[in-house]
């Protein structure tokens, strides 16, 4: 009977280890498939923040791709040039006070293109003095005409490409000068104003008109020709008609450079 109370504590302890044993291996295959599990949350985890690098590559490519294409836009902008747009119908005059641009220039140099620049001046001889290629004549054309023939002469020898971007900033208050001479009171340079046209009746007015004895009937206009040769022209104008009938058809534009000459009348009475 004492054998046999042994042997069945021993029988209670095995079935207990086993039971413990059985229970701690039901729990390590417990968790053991619970980490099985995990894994391919853990990897579509991965995936994701896998492929958020990747679509951000892409981006960053796209936008890589794209910046050329940015930068064309641009070249093309300033190719051109919408933004500036050439006046093409004041004629520029002696005096007219410019700006000058190059936009090449200025992008190179890392200018802002909007800068103030220094102006440029339509000097006495209808001359304006351009980098790179000296004097160019500028008077009587229009910003779009100057700004064309400077960019033309600029890509001959110094650019590929130029944008030439040329405004009036002061235009002068004269264009130009006529000249007065013989029977007026005050002979000498009339000024060729730029907000109305000139005609040889307004000029002997502001010369102080005709003096007693002036031949009124046959007032002689000398003009250079357009072309700048020597060749001259010469107009008779019957200025008294003008004056004393109101003809005022056949009075003169005067152009700049004209010599105005009076005679007096052979017969004074």
């Amino acid at each position: 009977m004492k054998l046999i109370q042994p042997a069945k504590q021993i029988l209670v302890r095995r079935v207990r280890a086993t039971a413990f044993i059985g229970l701690a291996c039901a729990l390590i295959g417990l968790n053991a498939a619970a980490q099985a599990s995990e894994p391919p949350s853990s990897v579509t985890q991965t995936n994701s923040v896998a492929s958020a690098p990747k679509s951000t590559a892409v981006t960053g490519a796209a936008t890589i791709t794209s910046a050329p294409a940015a930068a064309t836009n641009l070249s093309q902008t300033v190719t051109t040039n919408p933004a500036f747009i050439l006046d093409d119908t004041h004629k520029l005059a002696i005096g007219d006070r410019l700006s000058f641009r190059i936009l090449e220039d200025e992008d190179e140099k890392g200018y802002d293109p909007r800068e103030v620049v220094n102006p440029f001046v339509v000097t006495d001889s209808g001359d304006l003095e351009v980098p790179y290629i000296g004097r160019v004549h500028a008077e009587d054309k229009t910003c779009r005409q100057l700004a064309g023939e400077i960019k033309a002469a600029l890509e001959k020898d110094y650019y590929y490409h130029a944008t030439v971007v040329i405004a009036v900033d002061v235009m002068a208050k004269s264009h130009g000068r006529v000249y007065l001479v013989g029977a007026v009171r005050l002979p000498g340079p009339v000024e060729l104003p730029t907000d109305e046209v000139l005609t040889l009746s307004k000029a002997i007015l502001r010369a102080g008109s005709f003096t007693d004895y002036a031949d009124k009937r046959h007032v002689k206009v000398t003009r250079k020709d357009s072309t700048g040769k020597e060749d001259k022209k010469t107009f008779i104008v019957d200025v008294g008609e003008i004056f004393d009938e109101g003809k005022i058809e056949t009075d003169l534009v005067l152009e700049p450079g004209d010599l105005v000459c009076v005679p007096d009348r052979l017969i004074r009475f």
